[in-house]
């Protein structure tokens, strides 16, 4: 008598049920697995880049903040009781107007890197009080001209009976000024211890550049070296025994020259300069 023979699908039929069953599963699982694991991989650089990014914010905020070059109270002092000059501040900059007759010719002045505006107040109250000039003068976003991208009306708005305006600035702030020397509405540039990065060669503009015989940081070799990107009829005044420094007033900057000319001195030159550059035309 022979044993009944196991059935083909009978035998086969469980495991056929186990794979079938547990293959796609564990798929699903495998998938879900590396989906989590790729959305915490993002997470992690998402969070690691924002948080170099605060770092960076915050970093540039304290360094812009942090030993900012602070007006010489003197100088301030100086300016305020002097009656042919008045004082008024707004958001934007400082404006020195003349108490007598305005000339209706208004300059544009940006201070160099980290330098408070009002210490330009004194160096520039000169030229105010004599030809009647109107200088309006920057309060930098930040401390640093080159943060600074708000139009020039920004500034020529606060003073609008000017008929004629120029732009300057000292270092940092004379680069930014060749910037705003390019409109057509400006009639001439006038840099402090500055030279240009862009080139003005051909472009319709008066330009006078001062600089000082002991300044080293923008020193008079720079300033010749980058002489071809301004015109040609530009107006160069170097002020033996100006330092960088010099053509503000506050303190002593790092890696400058020593000043050998009395600060009311360059202040007298400076308001000359300008005088007859004004005059000029």
């Amino acid at each position: 008598m022979h044993a009944a023979e196991p059935s083909p699908s009978a035998s086969n039929e469980p495991s056929e049920k186990v794979g079938s069953a547990s293959t796609p599963e564990s798929a699903r699982s495998h998938r879900s697995t590396s989906r989590t694991r790729a959305r915490r991989i993002i997470r992690a650089v998402l969070v690691s880049l924002a948080a170099l990014v605060l770092a960076g914010v915050v970093g540039i905020l304290l360094w812009a903040n942090v030993g900012v070059m602070q007006a010489e109270q003197p100088a301030l002092e100086s300016v305020r009781t002097n009656p042919s000059v008045h004082i008024t501040e707004n958001q934007n900059s400082f404006i020195l107007t003349p108490t007598a007759e305005a000339s209706g010719e208004g300059l544009v002045f940006i201070p160099g890197a980290k330098v408070s505006a009002d210490a330009y107040l004194y160096k520039l109250s000169g030229a105010v009080a004599e030809s009647g000039l109107t200088v309006v003068v920057t309060k930098p976003i930040l401390n640093l001209a080159f943060f600074d991208q708000r139009g020039l009306d920004t500034f020529t708005n606060a003073v609008p009976d000017i008929d004629e305006w120029f732009v300057g600035g000292h270092s940092l702030g004379g680069v930014r000024a060749c910037q705003y020397a390019e409109q057509p509405d400006v009639s001439g540039l006038v840099l402090f211890g500055s030279y240009c990065a862009n080139d003005l060669a051909d472009v319709d503009t008066r330009v006078l550049s001062l600089s000082g015989s002991n300044d080293l940081l923008s020193t008079p070799e720079k300033i010749m070296n980058a002489a071809h990107l301004l015109p040609t009829a530009t107006t160069f005044f170097p002020i033996d025994g100006a330092n960088h420094a010099s053509f503000g007033d506050y303190g002593v900057q790092a890696g400058d020259g020593v000043a050998t000319l009395d600060s009311s001195v360059v202040r007298d030159v400076i308001a000359a300069e300008l005088n007859s550059f004004l005059l000029t035309r």
